[in-house]
């Protein structure tokens, strides 16, 4: 055979390769975006319903904190055999399942009358969801090669603060309303829970377990995605392995998981109290404290397209990471001792809610870096 030849023949590969990771990413993203959107509205909008839901059940701040926190009980145990799951069984089944189960949880909790019944409902809730986040994650390693995976899951944790741009001036108006003799926090559980139980059933249709499974991509393509990723999976297994205490004691894993923790502390906390505190603050109405909490939001949004695109520009991330969080340290310290007017709090929120978004895509892009 001729070079000329030879490289004709040779030529589609890049063209197969180009072509089947734009089709995976168009198919694929968009989707998985719309489920983690419906999986933080689902985990969070106990801090919209709880504008009404504590005068109306009599619960102090003592007894919502509890049930807030009382979620990740649940999430925490569960969330290592949800990652196994995904991949030694199906993905799209264990998705979709969840994604009804949780879903009927939500619309549960619209019953809750006691305290116990609320603490019930959101282990129950945290136990459901617990698989979803690290199924996902290890979803994405299934159908995206190495180069691709950290955008795309990039692309997927922007849901975040989108949800919130969009969950909460919808909470807020939910909240306010009041049908068949039901209070609107009641509603506001039904009607964000319903969403997870449709977009369930939809999964188990839409979603294809494996490359070797997805009859949208044509032959080459699937070939092509397959090989590339038994490939970087032969490259890991050269690298050794670890037993499960070996991890735990690996010092990047101790490090990563350390500030994880510790972000999240303050994320959760600013997500679950903020609607509250700024109500309390400024005296609006649920609808108006729904507008002004999406711009902490919106701007976490914004900064984390940026965060993300100049940390991928420069190949720095620790900075890229820290930086936001003493962002976020400062706006605390500001809010705890300033007598702040309304205008002046949202200002502080806004860079707290800034702070603790930002950081996601440089932060995880850290460990496809640093772990085999």
């Amino acid at each position: 055979m001729s070079s000329t030849s030879r490289a004709q023949s040779a030529s589609p590969g890049p063209a197969v390769a180009e072509r089947a990771r734009r089709r995976i990413a168009r198919r694929l993203l968009p989707f998985l975006f719309i489920l983690y959107i419906a999986n933080y509205l689902d985990r969070t909008n106990l801090a919209y319903a709880a504008l009404e839901m504590i005068h109306d059940l009599h619960f102090t701040d003592k007894i919502f904190g509890i049930g807030a926190g009382i979620f990740f009980i649940g999430y925490l145990g569960l969330q290592i055999p949800g990652a196994l799951l995904v991949e030694r069984w199906s993905a799209r089944r264990w998705i979709a399942a969840i994604m009804i189960v949780w879903g009927g949880f939500t619309v549960l909790t619209a019953a809750v009358q006691t305290a116990g019944q609320l603490y019930g409902a959101r282990f129950l809730l945290g136990a459901a969801e617990a698989g979803f986040f690290p199924g996902i994650i290890v979803y994405v390693s299934h159908w995206f090669v190495r180069q691709d995976r950290a955008k795309a899951t990039g692309n997927f944790m922007a849901a975040i603060p989108l949800s919130f741009v969009i969950g909460s001036p919808l909470a807020g108006w939910i909240v306010e309303q009041h049908w068949l003799h039901l209070e609107g926090w009641r509603w506001l559980f039904v009607m964000e829970g319903l969403p997870a139980v449709v977009l369930g059933a939809v999964t188990f249709f839409f979603l294809s377990d494996w490359p070797r499974d997805a009859a949208w991509l044509a032959l080459d393509e699937r070939s092509w995605i397959t090989g590339q990723l038994q490939q970087e999976r032969a490259a890991k297994s050269t690298v050794g392995s670890f037993s499960i205490w070996q991890a735990l004691r690996y010092r990047p894993v101790v490090l990563l998981t350390l500030v994880n923790f510790l972000q999240y502390i303050g994320f959760y906390s600013f997500v679950f109290w903020f609607p509250t505190m700024l109500k309390q603050l400024s005296g609006l109405s649920d609808f108006r404290v729904g507008m002004l909490g999406a711009l902490p939001y919106l701007a976490g949004f914004v900064a984390l397209q940026i965060n993300g695109w100049h940390s991928d520009r420069t190949l720095e991330r620790r900075w890229h990471v820290a930086a936001p969080l003493f962002l976020g340290v400062g706006a605390l310290l500001a809010l705890a001792v300033l007598h702040a007017s309304t205008a002046v709090a949202v200002g502080l929120f806004t860079l707290v809610g800034i702070s603790v978004i930002a950081l996601l895509s440089p932060f995880w892009a850290m460990p496809t870096e640093l772990l085999s």
